[in-house]
């Protein structure tokens, strides 16, 4: 079997590729069963930020055609796609960042992706899209759901509706990313912005990433609720504590995630 999806950890940030550059690293059978044991690996304490990119000239192409040609009945295909579905329900809740570095091509599939990362950088080259109803199909996998979140209803639809890619800059001007640079700093650039991040205090930072997450769903009173609660489990930490040191001491924080 092919190695769809690499990971490599440096310095407390893991790297994932997506990893079949002769299909545009479309979403297999391959990468699918792929994507689950690496996306666990996430989740060790000693990795404090993540990067999510695909090899050669695309970031992801979506799901692969091949997996729609196949013969499926309803409860087959449901249960394949939540698979998938799953996998970027964890990333989303990973109490770390991850972003995505977007160096192409990202449609369907390779979009929602990209939309269960925190952050995402996008290459000037990079084309953005959803083209599922040129197959006659919707967006899955939470697109939906997260793109509206992400950039409201009525840029969502438009962006479905049509059927285009579009380029980085028009990204940017509607949120869908939040940083444009040349496709010869983008990785360096990811790898800049993951080392600030692993930086913080892991505890705090995985706190304030379910707070955010969770704001969109409920109302301010039950925010308030939340936030009390985990600001008084960030008060108790070893970090907050050298952070007051630190800050008497005009130095930098050394974060232990303790």
């Amino acid at each position: 079997m092919s190695r769809r999806v690499l990971l490599e950890v440096r310095d407390s940030v893991a790297t994932v590729t997506l990893n079949h550059p002769d299909r545009m690293n479309a979403i297999d059978e391959e990468m699918r069963e792929q994507l689950p044991p690496v996306v666990e690996r996430l989740t060790d304490p000693a990795i404090r930020a993540v990067v999510i990119t695909g090899s050669g000239r695309a970031f992801s192409a979506g799901g692969s055609v091949d997996w729609f040609e196949r013969e499926w009945n309803t409860r087959e295909f449901r249960l394949h796609s939540h698979r998938l579905s799953a996998v970027y329900d964890e990333i989303e809740s990973l109490e770390k960042p991850v972003i995505a570095a977007i160096n192409g091509a990202a449609t369907g599939a390779g979009l929602q992706l990209a939309l269960a990362c925190d952050l995402r950088i996008a290459s000037s080259v990079a084309k953005l899209g959803y083209r599922e109803h040129h197959l006659a199909l919707i967006p899955g996998h939470g697109g939906a759901t997260r793109l509206v979140k992400l950039i409201g209803l009525s840029r969502a639809k438009q962006l479905y509706f049509a059927g285009d890619l579009v380029d980085a800059e028009f990204a940017e001007r509607i949120g869908l990313v939040h940083r444009i640079v040349s496709p010869e700093e983008l990785i360096e650039e990811a790898h800049r912005e993951a080392a600030t991040l692993a930086a913080r205090a892991p505890g705090a930072l995985g706190l304030a990433k379910k707070l955010l997450n969770a704001a969109a769903d409920v109302d301010t009173q039950t925010g308030l609720a939340l936030e009390s609660l985990a600001q008084s489990v960030a008060v108790k930490t070893s970090d907050h504590r050298e952070g007051v040191r630190a800050f008497r001491e005009k130095r930098a924080p050394d974060f232990r995630g303790e």
